[in-house]
């Protein structure tokens, strides 16, 4: 098992983190053997929240859990100081210790999060709280989708680390992920926790590609949703793969079978229209809006399934209606003249690309 230091903090912490949520799917038996064989390969940190079962995450994981040598992390969704005070009260009684190593401040993705958490009476009382109590020793923020209030949250409050999505699919739907937030972070010497490797699963196709491209940028440790130990042992094997080089990343982009000829991948190469469209502009006020999961398509019931319920999973779609109202001129300009289709390398029908996302912010996805 490979270990880096996370950030500023004094933690060496193993590239495979071990995620809270899918223990609630599972007995508390398979929790222990998971747990054990986790250790077994050198890992050493435990997410969990909260909000995870009421609770049931944590009390799950303090049955299976040694008292020293690891690493604990549990997230609050408070955004006020009571109610923060209190969710970290409850999960050190179900962890059964007197402190964790991290307290993250989660899924703080819209403005009116980060506000109500700042106020007089914010979750950052708490945080304060918390360490100067040795309640807590670091503080981090989570977010999912849209990542302009973290780093609005990040450069307005010394956070020890955060944590979001970073997979080869969502890096084109919030590319400022990995273009503003990670270089941020990097410069501030922020820990970094890559989640949502597999996109919520939406990457079950190219498990290996979407470790290894994670793997690619500069974070201290990957958590992944494990509830087997055929998965466990899938993961400790691919975080010994060697992350991509920039050729095979540009293959990766240019093949991989999720992106297909439909997701934009902001290349700009359609660019200029002649119409003066703004087209990766659109296409990424979809992303913010949907994922682009949904493309008018049904290849299988399965596959349209997985799209339809993960399409609005990080709620960012306030982001892409505001984006998408704020491109001069709009969709309807479009003329259909198809220069901009024969200039895309990755074969996207770019015309009906926009109807779509026309139709999807505009008019209920009536296309």
């Amino acid at each position: 098992m490979e270990y880096r230091r996370l950030g500023k903090t004094d933690l060496q912490i193993s590239l495979l983190g071990l995620g809270g949520f899918h223990l609630l799917e599972i007995e508390l038996k398979e929790v222990r053997k998971i747990v054990d064989r986790y250790l077994e390969a050198g890992g050493n940190y435990f997410e969990t929240a909260r909000s995870y079962g009421d609770g049931v995450s944590e009390r799950k994981l303090s049955e299976a859990l040694p008292k020293d040598g690891v690493i604990v992390a549990s997230k609050t969704g408070g955004r006020d100081e009571e109610s923060s005070r209190s969710d970290l009260l409850a999960t050190l009684k179900a962890l059964g210790r007197d402190h964790i190593d991290v307290l993250f401040l989660h899924a703080v993705t819209k403005s009116g999060d980060w506000e109500a958490i700042t106020s007089p009476n914010g979750a950052l009382k708490t945080v304060e709280w918390a360490k100067s109590e040795g309640l807590v020793r670091y503080a981090g923020i989570t977010s999912h989708g849209y990542g302009g209030t973290l780093l609005k949250a990040l450069k307005e409050y010394p956070f020890d680390l955060f944590m979001t999505q970073m997979n080869y699919y969502d890096r084109f739907n919030f590319p400022e992920i990995e273009t503003k937030v990670i270089p941020f972070s990097v410069c501030n010497n922020i820990g970094i926790i890559a989640m949502k490797a597999l996109a919520d699963g939406y990457l079950w196709k190219g498990v290996e590609d979407a470790f290894r491209y994670t793997m690619t940028l500069p974070v201290s440790c990957i958590v992944s949703g494990i509830n087997t130990l055929e998965q466990l042992e899938e993961d400790l094997a691919l975080i010994e793969k060697r992350p991509f080089t920039a050729a095979e990343l540009d293959h990766l982009f240019a093949e991989a079978p999720e992106l297909g000829n439909y997701i934009c991948r902001q290349c700009m190469k359609c660019l200029p229209c002649p119409e003066g469209i703004n087209i990766p502009g659109f296409f990424l006020a979809e992303g913010r809006y949907d994922r682009q999961m949904l493309d008018g398509k049904i290849i299988s019931a399965a596959d349209y399934a997985l799209r339809d319920r993960l399409a609005h999973w990080f709620g960012s779609e306030e982001q892409g209606i505001a984006e998408y109202k704020s491109l001069v001129p709009g969709v309807d300009s479009c003329n259909d003249c198809g220069i901009c289709v024969e200039r895309c390398p990755y074969g996207i029908d770019i015309p009906r690309k926009l109807r779509i996302a026309r139709s999807k912010i505009t008019e209920g996805y009536v296309w």
